[in-house]
């Protein structure tokens, strides 16, 4: 007798061919997978590369402006409770910086619990802020920048007439300027990065400064946060006047096409 049997005038293979042949099949889907597996580990991941592809596409540049978009909310919020906008750093008696703005402004950030681990009488790379000054605040973090997660390259504009001074800032009131013309905060190379915590933002010579195309995380130019909690994208080739304009408060600036 045959040890197969026949269905529909086919020879059916006998149980033990069958196991031969998935046996085969799967050692062989095994080695593919094995092949892929370590060309996947031979080719850096694309956030790796630094460059055009990643930091330049529209999915990253919506990221950046939503993250510029909660900043900017935060502040109004700190104004709405405060009275006005938070210094870009507090000092301590000898006036020697202590605590940046985002610092400041955590808690409407959804960072409430970070913020009450902070020291604010000690500076914020005293050992004692140590674990908070190490940690990555999702809102600082800039999706279209390579940088270690406790760095950001959202800087407030500080200078004698900016919205956001040393020691004491303007009330969103006092911006007669026009807070849809009046910058905040500005996305910065990640050569000119800082740790999120540190009492360091864009002075003037950064804020005006040219800035290549190869310095800058999106095709053209960068955001800025303005007064009006807006985000607005500003040309590299943005002429240094109309810029000056954008960053005074209450000058009676008038500010020209951007």
């Amino acid at each position: 007798m045959s040890s197969r049997f026949s269905f529909s005038g086919r020879d059916t293979p006998s149980p033990a061919a069958q196991f031969r042949r998935r046996g085969g099949a799967e050692l062989e889907l095994l080695f593919e997978l094995s092949i892929i597996t370590l060309i996947l580990a031979l080719v850096p991941p694309i956030w790796r590369l630094g460059g055009q592809f990643h930091h330049r596409g529209g999915h990253s540049r919506t990221h950046c402006v939503n993250k510029l978009r909660n900043i900017s909310l935060a502040l109004h919020n700190y104004n709405n409770t405060y009275g006005g906008l938070p210094p870009a750093y507090t000092v301590d008696a000898d006036g020697k910086p202590l605590h940046s703005w985002r610092t400041l402004i955590l808690p409407w950030l959804d960072q409430q619990a970070l913020y009450d681990k902070i020291d604010l009488s000690k500076p914020w790379d005293d050992p004692a802020n140590a674990e908070a000054a190490a940690s990555a605040v999702p809102a600082y973090l800039c999706p279209s920048a390579d940088l270690e997660p406790n760095q950001t390259v959202y800087l407030a504009v500080t200078t004698s007439d900016s919205c956001l001074r040393p020691m004491k800032s303007l009330s969103i009131a006092e911006i007669t300027d026009g807070t849809s013309n009046t910058i905040l905060v500005i996305e910065v190379p990640v050569k000119s990065a800082v740790p999120w915590m540190a009492p360091r933002d864009a002075d003037l010579f950064l804020a005006l400064s040219s800035k290549p195309d190869d310095d800058l995380h999106h095709t053209g130019g960068y955001f800025a946060g303005f007064a009006d909690g807006s985000v607005k994208f500003l040309s590299s080739k943005t002429d240094p006047s109309t810029l000056r304009s954008l960053t005074t408060a209450a000058r009676g600036d008038v500010v020209g096409q951007y």
